[in-house]
C-alpha cells in the first residue's frame, strides 16, 4: 500500500490513521489487504473485514444485501477498496461499506487513466 500512496491520496482514498481525523457519519474512502474475515452467527448476516495498510487496520462492516451482490469479492479479494460512511462511536472506527472493488481493479484504472 505503502508503494500506492501518493495515487491513492490523489483519489481521495484515505490510509487507516486518516480514517481516525474523519467525522462520524462522513463518506470516505480506504483501501488495504484483507487479514481477516467474520460472519458471526449472532450478527445478523453482516460480515465485518479488517483491512490493513502501512499506517494500520481500517474496520469494515457489510451489510447482508451488499455481501449478497458482491459474494465473490467479499470472500475472495485480498485487497479491496471500501466506500462508505465513517462510523466512529467511542473511538472506534468503521466504514459501513456501500461499494466495494478489488484493488486491482483500481489499479487497472490507475493505468490506463495515466496512458490517456
Amino acid at each position: 500500500m505503502h508503494y500506492r500512496r501518493t495515487e491513492l491520496k490523489s483519489r481521495g482514498i484515505l490510509s487507516a490513521h486518516e480514517l481516525r481525523t474523519r467525522n462520524d457519519g462522513e463518506f470516505v474512502q480506504t483501501a488495504g489487504c484483507v487479514i481477516a474475515r467474520q460472519r458471526p452467527g449472532t450478527a445478523k448476516g453482516f460480515i465485518f473485514i479488517s483491512m490493513e495498510d502501512e499506517t494500520g487496520i481500517a474496520n469494515v462492516i457489510v451489510t447482508p444485501d451488499l455481501y449478497e451482490q458482491q459474494r465473490v469479492l467479499v470472500t475472495r479479494s485480498r485487497f479491496l477498496l471500501v466506500e462508505g460512511p465513517l462510523q466512529n462511536q467511542d473511538g472506534v472506527i468503521h466504514v459501513k461499506a456501500v461499494r466495494l472493488k478489488a484493488l486491482s481493479d483500481l489499479a487497472l484504472e490507475l493505468r490506463s487513466h495515466d496512458f490517456h
